[in-house]
Order: structure tokens, then C-alpha cells, then sequence
């Protein structure tokens, strides 16, 4: 027998292996499991509640069930405050082990809630990076002014989203999609075919942005065709999960222009 017919059924064999796994891959790439969050809960209830108290609002521009911070953003930001202290010592440095370290900051992006999702915030200036080049986010979404209309506007999005919905727009656009936001296909009477992303829409008109980045609007009887596609017009993600971390992390610190 020949070696290579040999390998033939052993490297198929490690390819379905390869496969499997990556499939296997989902969400939980990208967040804390609930017996962190519910570790975190004890962590804080025992050494953070007496200053932050019991909701995170006690301190003044703090609030850390909403993850309002004053300087941080990602989690190795808040490792870094709860590990070494902060504001000239009214902060003190916590001497807790790795578990417990995590637990309170999955606590924490769990937003106090012991049931909730907690997901991992990444460094906010590698994700505008990302944003911005691999993971091609700029190529359809607009920021501050900058960039096309094919995709919905960012500029907000971090005081509008949740850090579970934006993951969830990364991973599984599909279901994340909001139905004005879907693209649409139509041809007119005049045999002109536009394809874009709908803006809005009512009894007899809808307004769209075409391929082109232009903003149209159409009389529904002036329409051959309507139609409304139920797919985004990218598929998930292909970023690595500290990518993904990284990028959520940039989003949430779009809060509107300054």
C-alpha cells in the first residue's frame, strides 16, 4: 500500500477534527462563565460594596453596574485600578488572586445582575485599529463624520448598545440585524434596479442609501419590485476573540461627537 493512501483517510480524519472545533466555537469565546460572575458577586459584596455600594453608584462619576468608569475602558484597565489602586490612594489596591480578580470584573460587565451575560472589553485603541483596517468595519459604518452610509451610523452606538448586543452584532449579525436596517432590492417603473440599505419607510414611500452612498427616496406605487432581504449584507466576524474584545471595546466609547 502506498503512504499517501494511507494519510488520505488519517489527514480527513484531522481536518473533520479542525472543523468540529471551529464550529464548535460560539459566544462563549468571548465572555465570562456564570461562575465567575457569580464568584464576583461575593468579591464585591465583601470588598467593594461598603465604598461603591451595593448598586456601583456610591462614588461620584462612577458607576460601575452601567460601566461608567473615570479612567477605564478594557478589562486589563480595571485589573490595573482594582490591583494597584487609584486617585492618590482613596482607591486602595486589593491584594485578591486571579479567580477573584476576574470575578469581580466579570461581575462587573455582567452589570450587577448575577443571571447576566458578561462580556470581555478589549483595548479600546487596538480596536480602532481593527475597526479601521482587519476587521473592515469602517469600509460600511460612519464615525464622527468620516466614512459611508452603506451601513448604519456608529457615532452613538456605545450609549445606545449594550456590550452583549454589539458582540452579538459581530458574531451573529443576522440575528442582530434591526429590521429598518436591512437591505433592500427594488426596481422602478423606469426598469431602474437599486440595491442599498433601507432608512425608513411608511404606508407609501421608503427612503434608502443605494450602493453608491446616495440617499434616495421612492413613491411604493412608482415600484415594480420591493423587496427586503432577511441576511445582512456581511456575514460574522472573522476576528480572533481578543479582536473581538478589543473592537467592542473601541465601540463603547462612542458616545456622540465631542
Amino acid at each position: 500500500m502506498k503512504l499517501n493512501t494511507l494519510f488520505k483517510p488519517i489527514t480527513a480524519l484531522l481536518v473533520s477534527i479542525v472543523a468540529a472545533h471551529s464550529s464548535a466555537q460560539d459566544d462563549t469565546d468571548h465572555q465570562y462563565t456564570s461562575e465567575a460572575v457569580a464568584a464576583g458577586l461575593r468579591v464585591y459584596t465583601q470588598q467593594c460594596a461598603l465604598c461603591h455600594g451595593p448598586e456601583g453608584g456610591l462614588v461620584d462619576g462612577i458607576n460601575l453596574s452601567r460601566g461608567e468608569f473615570r479612567n477605564a475602558s478594557s478589562d486589563a484597565d480595571l485589573r490595573d485600578v482594582i490591583a494597584g489602586g487609584a486617585a492618590a490612594g482613596r482607591m486602595p489596591a486589593f491584594s485578591l488572586s486571579i479567580e477573584e480578580l476576574s470575578g469581580v470584573i466579570a461581575y462587573i460587565r455582567a452589570g450587577f445582575d448575577p443571571e447576566g451575560v458578561a462580556i470581555k472589553i478589549g483595548d479600546p485603541e487596538r480596536g480602532r485599529a481593527l475597526f479601521e483596517g482587519k476587521g473592515e468595519c469602517a469600509e460600511c459604518h460612519r464615525v464622527n463624520g468620516s466614512g459611508p452610509y452603506t451601513a448604519p451610523d456608529l457615532t452613538s452606538i456605545g450609549s445606545l448598545r449594550t456590550p452583549a448586543s454589539l458582540q452579538r452584532n459581530l458574531l451573529d449579525p443576522a440575528s442582530a440585524i434591526l429590521p429598518i436596517n436591512r437591505p433592500v432590492r427594488l426596481v422602478t417603473r423606469n426598469e431602474e434596479t437599486v440595491a442599498g440599505r433601507r432608512l425608513n419607510e411608511d404606508t407609501y414611500t421608503v427612503q434608502m442609501v443605494d450602493s453608491q452612498n446616495r440617499l434616495r427616496s421612492f413613491v411604493k406605487t412608482d415600484l415594480v419590485s420591493y423587496e427586503i432581504s432577511m441576511e445582512p449584507s456581511k456575514g460574522p466576524t472573522n476576528l480572533s476573540s481578543e479582536e473581538v474584545a478589543d473592537v467592542i471595546g473601541y465601540l463603547l466609547t462612542l458616545r456622540g461627537k465631542k
